[in-house]
């Protein structure tokens, strides 16, 4: 994977996700020096730390989520160095079963992704997503 910058590298994370496809995924997070550092935090889940612990969590994720798309907004990325901290809006599609059209709204969950340069490539070293959730008023 050569991934020229953190937009990139950021984009794949989200790609693989999507293909659910979890090589791709595999690629994405730093290893090596780094891997016993690296951390995730999936909406509702306790801190996940290890490369190995991380890549079953996708791995179980994966194998539960049938279809999901992301749309992410309020994208801003900083670079600090050998660092950069992507942080975003990811608004959620998933499959529903349950619904005649087969899909749902999965609601939105703000995210911080921080990468690392290692080997001259930028690889996740950190993700973590919280949910947002609706407040009474904005529904007037």
């Amino acid at each position: 994977m050569s991934l020229v910058t953190v937009d990139e590298a950021n984009a794949e994370f989200y790609a693989a996700f999507e293909a659910v496809d979890l090589d791709r995924m595999s690629a994405v997070w730093a290893d090596g020096p780094y891997a016993e550092s690296v951390s995730c935090v999936h909406p509702g889940w306790p801190l996940l730390r290890g490369r190995g612990e991380v890549l079953r969590s996708w791995a179980l994720i994966m194998a539960n989520t049938p279809f999901i798309q992301f749309v992410l907004t309020d994208v801003r990325t900083e670079m600090c160095g050998e660092h950069a901290v992507v942080t975003c809006s990811e608004n959620i599609l998933t499959a529903d079963d349950d619904t005649d059209l087969g899909f749902s709204a999965g609601g939105s969950v703000v995210t911080t992704n921080m990468f690392v340069r290692a080997d001259g490539q930028w690889r996740l070293w950190l993700h973590h997503g919280s949910p947002v959730l609706n407040r009474i008023g904005d529904e007037e």
